[in-house]
């Protein structure tokens, strides 16, 4: 199908961005990579007014070291996060994610701003970012602020940004040593998208004792969530197999399944605790 007609604008700074956005307000649409809002645009699920392309804001697209964290622009595309020398030396976990996300053409147009801000309960970095405990900067015509990552996802296709506001900068903590990371996830075939993604992040003391645990899960329930209750049962704890295997058995403890033509509510259930396994196994070879 053909979009509804909209007017197009290509801004080339954040501050010509925020005040388009400011100008037009809720009839207009931001498109960053435009893998989710140019198909619903075809199929006229969403029908803008003004659509803001953020293409050309070229400030918004680096991968940089401060302190203790690595800084993320927004507009960093996805084979550019996969390719960081810096990323696979300080948050090798961002690397492995985006790896796997959907194929190479959709990795050469797509941003982890444009992602993470869609919050597409299937997509596969929210578990990422999550898992890492990241923070989100966001600006607006009045200022800028800073979200957690457990408060940016709110719900299916929603997040804590406000109208006006635009991400910019996701900042992700450095690895530490004894620390492993894994991503694992079952696809849907045909779009690439996580029927269960699972992202484990695990440090250990001397002693091998689990000191951290985050474990971020996607694709299962309608927002990509933090599995809490495996993590208490391991924190504090010597990382036997036996022990993983029985705290995985909690993934999707409290959590309320989607149930679609892709996979029953029964069987994502099923998935989170098997590819919960998995990726702490996983993250534990990498200590």
């Amino acid at each position: 199908m053909i979009p509804a007609a909209f007017d197009y604008f290509r801004p080339t700074s954040v501050d010509e961005a925020l005040a388009l956005l400011e100008q037009y307000g809720g009839e207009a649409k931001l498109l960053a990579g435009g893998h989710s809002l140019i198909p619903l645009m075809k199929l006229r699920l969403a029908q803008p007014r003004y659509v803001i392309d953020l293409g050309r804001v070229r400030e918004l697209e680096y991968v940089r070291e401060s302190g203790d964290h690595v800084l993320i622009g927004a507009m960093t595309r996805h084979v550019t996060v996969e390719t960081s020398e810096l990323l696979e030396r300080r948050c090798p976990l961002l690397v492995e994610t985006a790896s796997v996300i959907g194929d190479a053409q959709v990795r050469n147009m797509g941003t982890i701003g444009g992602s993470v801000a869609h919050a597409d309960p299937a997509a596969d970095y929210p578990a990422a970012i999550l898992a890492l405990e990241a923070e989100l900067r966001v600006v607006s015509r009045q200022g800028e602020r800073w979200i957690r990552a457990e408060d940016f996802f709110v719900d299916m296709l929603t997040t804590a940004l406000q109208p006006g506001e635009l991400l910019v900068e996701i900042k992700v903590p450095a690895l530490q040593p004894r620390t492993g990371t894994a991503y694992v996830k079952v696809p849907q075939k045909a779009s690439g998208f996580a029927l269960c993604g699972v992202a484990a992040v695990l440090r250990v003391d001397e002693n091998r004792r689990c000191q951290e645990v985050a474990v971020g899960i996607t694709g299962v329930a309608p927002k990509a969530y933090r599995a809490r209750a495996v993590e208490q049962m391991l924190r504090g704890q010597v990382l036997e197999p036996s022990l993983i295997a029985a705290a995985s058995e909690k993934a999707a403890e409290g959590i309320d399944p989607l149930d679609d033509l892709h996979a029953s509510a029964e069987y994502r259930a099923h998935l989170a605790r098997v590819y919960c396994r998995r990726a702490l196994e996983r993250a534990v070879t990498r200590i």
